[in-house]
């Protein structure tokens, strides 16, 4: 059963191999993606139960060492954090489009499931750095005040650490918004 997401950021593309090779054979993870990022950073999300996707973390933790720029486990994570991841979508109708902006791709990862728990909203795309200069970003869409309660939640929790560049609310947004964004 899948209830809980990994997510191990590294500043070194070789040293990420070796862990999520560390992580898969650690516990029951399963391996959602792995691959390099901008700017020459590693990323690895995995999903399993809580149990086996913290003794994934612990060992994808212990192998990146100081080479590990950012790293969460989220138990009970919603399931639009994980359908988002890459797989955006223009909404037929919304009230409203809401944009978090952070420095590490890790930090949206959190931030857009703090969002989607926060109010309800759908979640259309959560970036992870890839082209965009090692930057992330997750997109929310719903009504006004849904949107506006959800960034409020995603950036809170996503700027613990310093991480958020910027974020907005837009209602009414014109549909081409969706299209640039997507």
């Amino acid at each position: 059963m899948v209830n809980a997401i990994g997510f191990i950021e590294l500043s070194s593309i070789a040293k990420g191999v070796e862990v999520a090779d560390a992580i898969l054979k650690a516990a029951e993870s399963e391996l959602i993606y792995s691959k390099a990022t901008c700017p020459g950073k590693y990323t690895v999300l995995f999903k399993g139960d809580v149990a086996a996707v913290v003794a994934s973390a612990d060992a994808g933790l212990a192998v990146g060492g100081p080479l590990v720029v950012d790293s969460v486990v989220i138990p009970r994570v919603h399931p639009q954090v994980i359908q988002a991841i890459g797989l955006g979508a223009v909404p037929d109708r919304c009230n409203a489009v809401g944009v978090m902006e952070f420095f590490s791709i890790t930090a949206a990862v959190y931030a857009a499931d703090a969002a989607v728990k926060a109010a309800e909203v759908e979640l259309i795309d959560l970036r992870l750095g890839t082209g965009i200069g090692g930057k992330s970003f997750a997109v929310v869409t719903g009504e006004v005040s849904a949107v506006k309660a959800a960034i409020d939640a995603g950036v809170k929790t996503g700027s613990e650490k310093g991480l958020l560049v910027a974020n907005v609310v837009i209602p009414n947004p014109r549909p081409e918004v969706f299209t640039s964004l997507l």
